[in-house]
């Protein structure tokens, strides 16, 4: 049983659900993504999302855009990223993390070396945004040989036969997209998201996470009534961002975060 799927297994039997943070690695700068990792467990954070820097981030809003940026120049990039990995497992074996980007950094180190990189790096999940499955059958079973979960993105207007390719390509968990749009962006309508995890839920028994509009601990709560995890990410960098001058701060801001969303979900 994957790292991942062990995780989730442990808090359904726990009846709690997985807080689940994406941060870009090496945003603002590299030395402070694994102390902040860190910090993220301590605050009870389930699966970690390491977000790998590019600088066409089709499916992220400007807040997430600006973090690649600052991460890219400091010459971050894929094999960076997973020594960050290397760095934070030194001492936690047991934190799940998901790789997530876009192909072209995948492509330009090869299916095969990358999927070795990752294995080496312990990586437990590697979500890429703009690989469907019908187009990553290859990296799917090279990652799924190496113990990896290939996660796959659902979104609102995905159909029933859409789910059913994610089921059979994809492990770990799916990643329910809750709104059309980019990352941060849009209200959730979180009507419409339990009406679709309805029909997901009939098509697959993977655990269901869901993001791109969960803000704060109210959003977070009613999302996880619904779904079996949570994801945040814009909210993360914004502390980040609004606090480039006291490191120090953006890093307990978003620990008081977090903290405040673990405790509204076991609530």
């Amino acid at each position: 049983m994957s790292r991942l799927a062990a995780r989730f297994e442990a808090l359904a039997k726990a009846g709690r659900k997985a807080l689940i943070p994406f941060v870009t690695a090496g945003d603002p700068r590299p030395d402070f993504t694994v102390p902040l990792m860190h910090e993220m467990v301590k605050a009870g954070v389930d699966v970690i999302e390491l977000g790998v820097p590019f600088s066409d981030p089709m499916a992220d809003g400007p807040v997430i855009q600006r973090a690649s940026e600052r991460a890219l120049a400091h010459k971050m990039s894929l094999r960076r990223t997973l020594e960050t990995a290397i760095e934070f497992r030194k001492t936690d074996q047991d934190t799940p993390i998901v790789l997530m980007g876009y192909l072209n950094p995948i492509e330009a180190m090869g299916y095969e070396a990358f999927a070795n990189a990752a294995q080496r790096a312990d990586i437990d999940g590697v979500l890429t945004v703009d690989l469907p499955p019908e187009e990553g059958l290859e990296c799917s079973a090279l990652l799924k040989a190496r113990g990896i979960d290939p996660i796959f993105l659902l979104a609102p207007n995905s159909t029933d036969e859409r789910v059913k390719k994610m089921d059979a390509a994809g492990s770990g968990y799916i990643y329910y997209v809750s709104l059309k749009g980019v990352t941060g962006a849009g209200h959730l309508n979180t009507a419409d998201v339990e009406h679709k995890l309805q029909q997901i839920r009939a098509n697959t028994n993977l655990p269901i996470a869901i993001g791109f509009g969960v803000k704060d601990a109210v959003t977070a709560k009613t999302i996880a009534n619904i779904g079996d995890g949570v994801v945040i990410g814009s909210a993360l960098i914004n502390k980040i961002e609004d606090n480039l001058d006291d490191l120090d701060l953006a890093k307990q801001e978003i620990i008081t975060l977090l903290a405040s969303i673990r405790q509204a979900l076991d609530s």
